[in-house]
């Protein structure tokens, strides 16, 4: 039996996979936060959260890595972690540090830095010669004027250090983007209380197809799980409505998505590491969107298991404890498998889902997981703001996302008129 460290955690699906992953292995876990009424508000109607049920939970400022070091060296001597991980974008650069700092396998602590930080991620690419959009990093709205004259509206305005699409918008002018620059100025803490960074990151805007490939790199080796189609909408913001497994693309082109990604992971010097890398299959050719050193979120990472057998969270836990992956496929039956998202396109109270009995009763649904009546929301700006979503299979082809998109259309949102501001939403 292992005993790994786990610091902080997303309160989405991934947090409950994580766990699950490291029980099913056998193993344990203590839990370090600094905020464990976080996840005790994040549990849901469905009991504790299965992050509360580590070995131990320690509370400590994880946002502080000259405090953070030295207690979790002095736990380390008397708990003896095999391994270190967590499912929070905004903590693999800490979890990397704590691996080579304690002497626990992990990725080198520079590459997933350079991987978290977009800007970081542009510059090597670029360098590297690794296909991606024309940018440019500005200080500030005067800069960003002068720089999207040269790189040609419409482009896109993103953060440089925030998750699931957050702030990220495409603008067609001079006005539109001095809006964007000014939410983003306006947001100088991310939702874990972190400081962000100030710099601004114009892009080309990429047109054509979005994919991900799912890898999982250890020991030098890059294995490919496969690639997954991405639906994206919400304009001008970029929200992830749906996805499939596999891809429903050409050999060719999947051959030329996986080389692409495999460049940007090797460029990076990202090793010991699972990795969920974004390409757009432009015109040109595909073109790295971003590269995430942790598995899939969205429920990508089921979509996968459901298919191939292979188990992405448990792959994580392998290659931070120093153990060979498994990444066979096995046959489970199913040719495809993808996931619908049910979006907000109004501001209110929640109030019921009409259609969901019907939805769950039909052939080939996997999961309907909705919002419980009484929650405010407003319509969706990022992944943050879900009220649902629709798992689907199909034991046949790869028919999944029609089904999943299908059955969604049935899904009725109802809600009561709103009176009050809503806060920001941030993510879990």
């Amino acid at each position: 039996m292992a005993h790994l460290l786990v610091v902080e955690s997303w309160v989405g699906s991934m947090s409950r996979l994580l766990p699950r992953a490291i029980g099913e292995g056998g193993h344990e876990f203590t839990f370090v936060t600094r905020d464990l009424h976080h996840y005790l508000r994040g549990a849901g109607s469905g009991g504790p959260h299965p992050l509360l049920a580590a070995r131990n939970i320690i509370t400590a400022d994880t946002n502080d890595m000259e405090e953070l070091l030295p207690h979790l060296e002095r736990l380390h001597a008397v708990l003896a972690f095999d391994g270190v991980v967590s499912s929070c974008d905004y903590y693999l650069p800490a979890v990397a540090r704590i691996a080579e700092r304690l002497g626990l396998p992990g990725p080198a602590a520079e590459a997933v830095e350079a991987a978290c930080r977009k800007d970081l991620t542009r510059r090597v690419l670029a360098e590297a010669g690794v296909s991606g959009p024309r940018f440019a990093l500005c200080a500030d709205t005067v800069q960003a004027a002068a720089a999207a004259w040269e790189i040609g509206y419409p482009l896109v305005v993103k953060p440089v250090d925030l998750c699931a699409g957050m702030l990220v918008r495409e603008v067609r002018d001079e006005s539109e983007l001095e809006a964007a620059c000014r939410a983003l100025e306006a947001f100088p803490v991310n939702a874990r209380g972190q400081d962000r960074s100030p710099v601004l990151l114009l892009e080309e805007l990429l047109t054509g197809p979005e994919v991900s490939v799912e890898t999982v790199s250890f020991g030098g080796v890059i294995g490919v799980v496969g690639v997954t189609d991405k639906s994206i909408g919400g304009a001008p913001a970029f929200i992830e409505t749906g996805h499939m497994f596999p891809a429903a693309i050409t050999p060719e082109t999947e051959r030329e998505a996986v080389d692409t990604a495999v460049a940007a992971i090797k460029a990076l010097g990202l090793d010991h590491v699972v990795c969920h890398t974004e390409i757009k299959l432009t015109p040109e050719g595909p073109k790295v969107v971003e590269v995430n050193p942790r598995p899939a979120g969205n429920r990508i990472t089921e979509l996968v298991r459901h298919v191939t057998g292979i188990d992405l969270a448990a792959a994580c836990v392998d290659v931070a404890l120093g153990h060979l992956p498994d990444l066979e496929a096995r046959p489970t039956g199913m040719h495809s498998a993808a996931i619908a998202f049910l979006l907000p396109d109004t501001t209110g109270t929640l109030t019921g889902i009409e259609g969901a009995d019907e939805v769950r009763a039909q052939p080939g649904v996997l999961e309907l997981t909705l919002a419980e009546p009484g929650r405010a929301v407003r319509a969706a700006t990022s992944n943050n703001e879900y009220l649902g979503h629709i798992m689907t299979a199909d034991t046949q082809g790869s028919g999944a996302r029609e089904t999943a998109e299908r059955l969604l259309a049935h899904l009725h949102p109802t809600y009561a008129e709103c009176s009050v501001e809503l806060p920001p939403v941030v993510p879990a």
